[in-house]
């Protein structure tokens, strides 16, 4: 399915979507502390965002139930001294999530988040109520969100930066996605099918309904590689703050060097005339930009190049232009990828059915619409990424000629 593409002229954007930048090296509570007040000054305080008396709805990323210092999830501490700064500010602090794999309540307990939330008296929204709305305008008429999403007056967005094998990159604009409740994020994974574009299109189009006041990324500690669920924790020292969203994942992904051409709501974004993409519409604010930067992050794999081909060649060609999950001998057998698996092209087969290269998991290709939900959601990391031989080979005329 196609999007609509741009009108605009750059020469005719105003350079005035602020974005603020602030290093941090770990996360020792003071100095978390003072590099959010930092953070938000150039941006006026977190009162600007939140009033007296507003309902506020803190959205981290509750991924899975895993370790902070696996860099799964946005760190507690992070969503702690949010937290205090809204309530000081006068607001009434919800923190939720939809996580991809576990129950909400258990995966804020693993990750450390819901001690967070008890020790400084938020609400905890388990998000465990969907509601369904209609938007007005764009491609996706009908969703259904967390009740909580609705009844917030102020939505402030924690995303953490992490490579994601399926749209490239997770951040201010991917991490809206939660706002969709449990399997019902399945449905829409099954309406975009193979077409990522088509996706990603979804992503920006729910970010923009629940427009967050106020987003800040962690960045302290990222995810490289085989993200977002299972890659490689990277120091990356950053806290970054802006108010609009493709705004705030363009510095990002500049930040650690990510090619728009592998972030696929960055693309879509520029394609349909989205503001934020072009780093000439910014005003950064706070540390330069250039101190941060890093150039020794790793991407996800590229899983897909065919971004504008016609759909029977896409057909036509899947295997070779696409990547696939494979299952490797770490699996346990524990079924989470057969039960999230959108299209069910997954199945269990009996322990008689073990190989060493299957473990007994088949996957139907054929069926397979390549959204690496299973690769995402594995607890053990058993589950690998392989590209067509069309992928390999660009991808290996691309890197010899850099």
């Amino acid at each position: 399915m196609s999007t609509p593409t741009s009108s605009a002229h750059p020469d005719n954007r105003q350079k005035n979507l602020p974005v603020s930048l602030q290093s941090l090296a770990d996360y020792n509570p003071e100095r978390v502390k003072d590099a959010l007040h930092l953070l938000l000054e150039p941006l006026g305080g977190i009162g600007r965002y939140v009033k007296p008396g507003q309902k506020v709805l803190i959205k981290p990323n509750l991924l899975a139930g895993k370790a902070s210092e696996k860099a799964v999830t946005t760190h507690p501490e992070i969503v702690r001294q949010v937290i205090l700064m809204a309530q000081q500010a006068g607001g009434e602090v919800s923190v939720g999530d939809s996580p991809g794999l576990g129950k909400p309540e258990y995966v804020a307990r693993k990750c450390g988040v819901l001690d967070v939330i008890e020790t400084t008296g938020a609400h905890f929204a388990p998000f465990d109520e969907s509601v369904p709305i209609n938007l007005e305008a764009g491609t996706f008429h009908h969703l259904e969100v967390a009740r909580e999403a609705l009844q917030a007056d102020v939505i402030i967005n924690l995303p953490k930066l992490k490579t994601h094998q399926m749209m490239g990159y997770t951040g201010a604009v991917k991490n809206l996605f939660g706002l969709v409740v449990g399997m019902r994020k399945v449905r829409l994974h099954l309406q975009a099918g193979t077409d990522k574009e088509f996706f990603a299109l979804m992503l920006l189009e729910l970010a923009e309904r629940f427009k967050p006041a106020l987003s800040i990324m962690d960045a302290v500690v990222g995810m490289e590689g085989n993200g977002p669920g299972n890659g490689d924790p990277v120091q990356i020292g950053a806290l970054l703050a802006s108010p609009h969203l493709v705004a705030l994942d363009t510095v990002a992904t500049a930040m650690v060097n990510l090619p728009e051409e592998r972030v696929w709501t960055q693309r879509v974004a520029r394609k349909t005339g989205r503001r934020g993409v072009s780093m000439d519409e910014l005003e950064l604010l706070g540390v330069p930009l250039e101190t941060l930067q890093t150039f020794r992050f790793r991407p996800a794999k590229n899983s897909d190049i065919n971004f504008g081909l016609p759909i029977p060649v896409k057909n036509l060609l899947k295997n070779a232009i696409t990547a696939q999950p494979e299952i490797t001998q770490a699996c346990q057998r524990c079924g989470h990828c057969v039960t999230h698996c959108p299209p069910e092209a997954m199945t269990l087969g009996p322990p008689e059915a073990m190989t060493l290269d299957t473990q007994g998991v088949k996957i139907d290709y054929g069926r397979c619409i390549r959204c690496f939900c299973c690769q995402e959601l594995c607890p053990h990391n058993a589950i690998t990424t392989q590209q067509g031989i069309i992928l390999r080979l660009l991808d290996f005329i691309h890197g010899s000629r850099a």
